[in-house]
């Protein structure tokens, strides 16, 4: 008799109080505005049915959409990071409950001489704590703790991960009979494909096991094409794409109109040049993800996992080898896809992580089931879950986190009525405009034209929706550049002298042609060929372009900071953001003679960033 056929009701209960708890923390900790990389561009997507970045995300899209339009009281941002907390808590409960199998599994292996009755009354203690245990220090680990307090399409990954795991796993332990259960976990396949193409990833690991219980049999290969019903009833929410994008939505991010286009999209075109780019890239995201390991579980729980892997190896081989096949997949790929923000990509590494550190605990409790503190090292286990908790609270708490929010807002300040501002600054502003122009309607006078989208053709579909003014008037220089920009795009050959040039015209273009009846700024990052003729006028956080040196804003520009005691490269960035602009706009000020407002701006910057030299060097001549 399996013990998963005993005290199923107490499992399910004790999984949701885990879940719970975790939402309740996630919750506490929740990030109250938009945050930092795609978190506005998702979050408008969501609330006005649009097309996301690559792959496009369409079930995420659609379940963020029904909680925007939650009847409760609070902001559309504020629901969908509410969206994420709910979804990893879910997630959570569906991997205490696979862990609860497994451990199930390893019990009946390891103590084959006592009688059942023996097994049931040890079952909390030797299942159930270490389930638990492993559960916390996973939801609590800060790469899983942060997908939980601020929209991003890994929480509904993280859902699906442990979903896939569950079912699949409970399926293969009663092979071909579970017809149910190889059902929901093909649906699930399918629509984790649509959420995020990671997902094959699971594949090495899964096929194995799968071939493994059953066999290469015939029988086997026909349960798979009928699995592929299933299958692609998930698959199908890709529909939403060029349904949606054939209506033009205020996001339409690469146009997926057509079977080329759709293709583009699902398969991250524009991505692939930093997917298997060099061998020196995949080294130094490898050193990332070993170094920051003590930072994601610390030095006990990984020595727990390493206990975990060697009895997993001695007591149960094929679990041992579906456990590496996903952490080899995950970190294998992971680290051979050259972009900043990788750690969300190790999320399957350390689920596997996770299982292997509920093994190690499993292992250590049985160690010591005869021996007289046997209760107290269980409750010493359970009590261990409460370090990542403690240790990384403040990491990952963001419910202070105004950070983006008031950095584009003031950027919105710094910019005159139907202004246009060109800019590439997406992590920090562009970003989280769409949001406030799209869902909150702040500041949509203001034109905000991204230049790197630029080099994509669908992008002057989308401007010419919004703002079919802004591109009649470049029309022949646009016309010109998408001729070019064609040829890039379909693998063609082409000159990147002229591509280059014609997209420079298109730029100036966009300027020279509305300088008379808009203020046009820039973002201090955009290289200076793209503004000859004008003069860069400091005006806030960005520069505002001029023929003259006449300055046509003169009234002062208060910047709102609410800061946060939590430090990131992204957070760091941001203040040397606002240090930058308060010298700039000090020394402009002071330049004309206008010693007040110079020292207005210094003192701005030192409320930042208190630990500015260069402020408080200005600061001072101008004092004395």
């Amino acid at each position: 008799m399996k013990l998963s056929k005993i005290n199923i009701p107490f499992a399910i209960i004790l999984g949701f109080v885990v879940s719970v708890f975790v939402f309740v923390v996630y919750v506490n900790t929740l990030a109250p505005s938009v945050n930092f990389i795609d978190s506005g561009e998702l979050a408008t997507v969501a609330a006005t049915l649009g097309i996301a970045h690559p792959t496009g995300y369409p079930l995420f899209t659609l379940v963020g959409w029904l909680f925007s339009h939650l009847p409760i009281g609070a902001s559309v941002i504020y629901k969908l990071n509410l969206m994420s907390a709910v979804l990893c808590s879910v997630g959570i409960f569906f991997f205490f409950r696979f862990l609860v199998l497994l451990l199930e599994d390893l019990v009946e292996r390891k103590l084959k001489n006592i009688s059942q009755l023996q097994l049931d009354s040890q079952k909390f203690k030797l299942v159930y704590v270490p389930a638990v245990s492993a559960s916390l220090v996973l939801a609590f680990s800060q790469t899983f703790w942060s997908q939980a307090v601020s929209i991003e399409v890994y929480s509904l990954h993280i859902l699906f991960l442990s979903t896939i795991l569950y079912y699949f796993y409970k399926a293969i332990r009663n092979y071909f009979a579970a017809s149910k259960e190889w059902f929901v976990f093909a649906l699930l396949v399918g629509m984790s494909f649509t959420n995020h193409m990671t997902t094959i990833l699971l594949a090495p690991a899964l096929l194995y096991m799968f071939f493994f219980i059953n066999g290469f049999t015939k029988y086997s290969w026909r349960f798979i094409l009928i699995l592929v019903v299933p299958f692609i009833v998930g698959l199908s929410f890709y529909f939403y794409l060029p349904v949606r994008a054939s209506s033009s939505p205020l996001l339409n991010w690469g146009n997926p109109v057509d079977l080329e286009k759709i293709f583009w999209h699902l398969s991250g075109k524009q991505y692939r040049v930093w997917i298997f780019s060099s061998t020196e890239s995949a080294v130094k995201q490898f050193n990332y993800f070993v170094g920051n390991l003590l930072n994601e579980f610390n030095f006990l729980f990984l020595l727990l996992a390493l206990v975990g892997l060697w009895s997993l190896f001695r007591q149960h081989r094929k679990v041992f080898i579906f456990s590496i096949l996903l952490f080899v997949a995950s970190v294998g790929y992971s680290i051979n896809y050259d972009i900043h923000d990788i750690d969300s990509y190790f999320l399957l590494a350390y689920f596997t992580l996770a299982i292997w550190i509920a093994v190690g605990l499993n292992t250590l409790l049985i160690k010591v089931a005869e021996k007289s503190f046997y209760k107290y090292a269980a409750i010493v286990v359970l009590l261990l879950a409460f370090i990542p908790l403690v240790l990384n609270y403040n990491k990952c708490d963001e419910s202070k986190n105004y950070l983006v929010e008031d950095y584009t807002k003031n950027m919105f300040n710094s910019i005159e009525p139907n202004g246009i501002i060109i800019s590439y600054q997406w992590d920090y502003f562009v970003s989280a405009s769409y949001y406030y122009q799209f869902v909150e309607k702040y500041r949509s006078d203001v034109v905000v034209i991204d230049k790197e989208l630029l080099r994509r053709s669908w992008y002057f579909k989308q401007l010419q929706g919004k703002y079919p003014w802004l591109i009649e008037k470049s029309k022949n220089e646009i016309d010109a550049f998408l001729v070019e920009l064609s040829k890039f795009e379909h693998n063609l050959p082409y000159a990147y002298e002229l591509i280059e040039g014609r997209f420079n015209d298109a730029i100036k273009s966009f300027i020279e042609k509305n300088y008379d009846e808009r203020a046009i700024y820039v973002t201090p990052e955009i290289e200076p060929q793209y503004t000859e003729g004008f003069q860069r006028v400091p005006s806030g956080l960005c520069f505002q372009l001029l023929k003259t040196s006449d300055h046509k804003r003169d009234n002062e520009i208060e910047f709102k900071f609410r800061s946060t005691e939590k430090i990131s490269h992204q957070t760091e960035f941001l203040i040397s953001l606002y240090t930058k602009a308060s010298i700039s706009n000090g020394l402009f000020k002071a330049q004309r003679g206008d010693i007040k407002s110079a020292l207005n701006f210094f003192d701005q910057g030192l409320k930042i960033n208190p630990s500015s030299r260069e402020l408080i060097l200005y600061r001072n001549n101008l004092l004395r």
